[in-house]
């Protein structure tokens, strides 16, 4: 059945189907061919995978994000970090690079930056004398904070498939990774503009300008607090915290910005419904593939291989490393997610490894697998944003891959960046 399964999986995906529809494909098929279980347990498995009450915060997460994005508050989020980098060298992609980070507090998806305020950044970048192929490529690189910053989509659904870790633990364990992540792009933005002359025109700002800039986007940097803090001081569950983070959002966007009107919730809505489909999608068929690996074995059988082989931890990560960012040029993170963590998270925990920070280090590699071709998904989102062909992006791309390489690295030997905020705020996973 295995063989199956896998074969057809990449015969489907080469063949440019969807990624759900080529993971529930597989899984039919192996079942069907096999003949060793009814058709039907494939079906109760893809329910199963989506029977989950955390699951809930995945749709109003996303919902969040677009009441957010539809608003003001991309506009206020831009002036907010112009104010600090933009008379910089390079300052209007310093901008960019704070800016996704801000907003990657709010929306938890690297696509939703990137379409977004990613998008406005790229043209105000163009009018300024940078090359639009190098600011989309910064911001596809910089968006992929999104999924590490809490709140992240990602990461709910992998504290789904690892109980050694919850969500609010992980949130906590990827604020200093993505801010890793964001210097490390904000250093190849630095070595980009000194070679190519990169200026900025703009002054800085007066003391009493950056005042109401702060104070004008307080409102929207405050749901960070609240999610993270609520969340950590027991207020609400993660999936509460989304509702709230919706009801936030309407207010902020619709009271204080008035960017956002009533009517404009329909069409928040479609877009979110039409997003959380296909998450959903993806997941359930993702547990019956899963399934179907679990009950042949293959996890428990590439357990006692990497046991046999006496691995050290660093080793073990290494390697992890490897197979991750290979996979993650052919599969999205959420799917990635839900069938490889079942399998590597007990190898990592008989190691030693650090709960937290062997996820961290999963989401990291995955996400960076947005970033890096054939599937790359921010490649084509920003592409078809800005009116670019993918193939001159990808051409800018290979400076941010070796930042991307540096960052796994730091975290891979440095597990504190994973593991010290968790600790720190009470949250006792190993």
């Amino acid at each position: 059945m295995v063989e199956i399964l896998i074969a057809g999986f990449l015969l489907l995906m080469l063949l440019g189907v969807p990624v759900a529809f080529a993971l529930a494909m597989a899984a039919f098929a192996a079942v069907i061919i096999g003949g060793q279980y009814p058709l039907v347990v494939v079906v109760k498995e893809m329910f199963t995978g989506l029977d989950s009450f955390p699951l809930l915060a995945v749709p109003f997460f996303i919902l969040a994000a677009e009441i957010m994005s539809a608003g003001a508050i991309s506009i206020m989020l831009l002036r907010f970090a112009s104010q600090f980098v933009g008379h910089l060298r390079g300052g209007l992609g310093y901008t960019n690079v704070l800016t996704s980070t801000l907003f990657a507090g709010i929306s938890g998806s690297a696509l939703a930056d990137a379409a977004g305020p990613g998008a406005m950044m790229v043209r105000m970048m163009e009018k300024s004398g940078y090359s639009r192929a190098y600011a989309g490529a910064l911001t596809i690189a910089t968006a992929v904070v999104g999924p590490i910053i809490p709140p992240s989509i990602t990461m709910i659904i992998y504290a789904l498939q690892d109980r050694n870790v919850s969500v609010g633990s992980l949130f906590m364990a990827g604020i200093l990774p993505g801010l890793l992540i964001s210097a490390m792009m904000a250093g190849v933005n630095w070595w980009v503009s000194r070679r190519r002359g990169y200026r900025s025109d703009d002054p800085r700002p007066p003391v009493a300008q950056m005042i109401r800039n702060t104070l004008a986007a307080s409102p929207a940097l405050f749901l960070v607090v609240l999610i993270v803090g609520g969340i950590r001081g027991g207020v609400f569950t993660p999936t509460e915290a989304s509702v709230i983070a919706v009801a936030y959002a309407i207010i902020v966007s619709a009271v204080v910005y008035r960017g956002f009107a009533f009517r404009d919730l329909w069409g928040a809505f479609w877009r979110a419904g039409i997003m959380s489909v296909a998450v959903l999608m993806i997941l359930a068929a993702a547990r019956a593939f899963a399934w179907v690996l679990i009950i042949e074995g293959v996890p428990q059988a590439m357990a006692d291989a990497v046991i046999a082989m006496n691995l050290s931890p660093i080793a073990f990560l290494l390697m992890v490393n490897l197979l991750l960012l290979v996979f993650g040029m052919f599969m999205d993170p959420l799917p990635g997610v839900m069938i490889l963590v079942p399998i590597l998270a007990p190898i990592a925990h008989s190691l030693g490894i650090a709960a937290d920070h062997f996820a961290i280090i999963v989401i990291v590699n995955l996400t960076f697998g947005l970033i890096t071709p054939p599937v790359g998904g921010l490649i084509f989102v920003v592409a078809s944003a800005t009116h670019q062909r993918p193939s001159d992006l990808i051409r800018e791309l290979p400076p941010f891959f070796i930042a991307a390489l540096l960052v796994l690295l730091i975290l891979t030997f440095v597990p504190g960046l994973s593991t010290w905020l968790p600790a720190l705020s009470g949250f006792s996973h190993g």
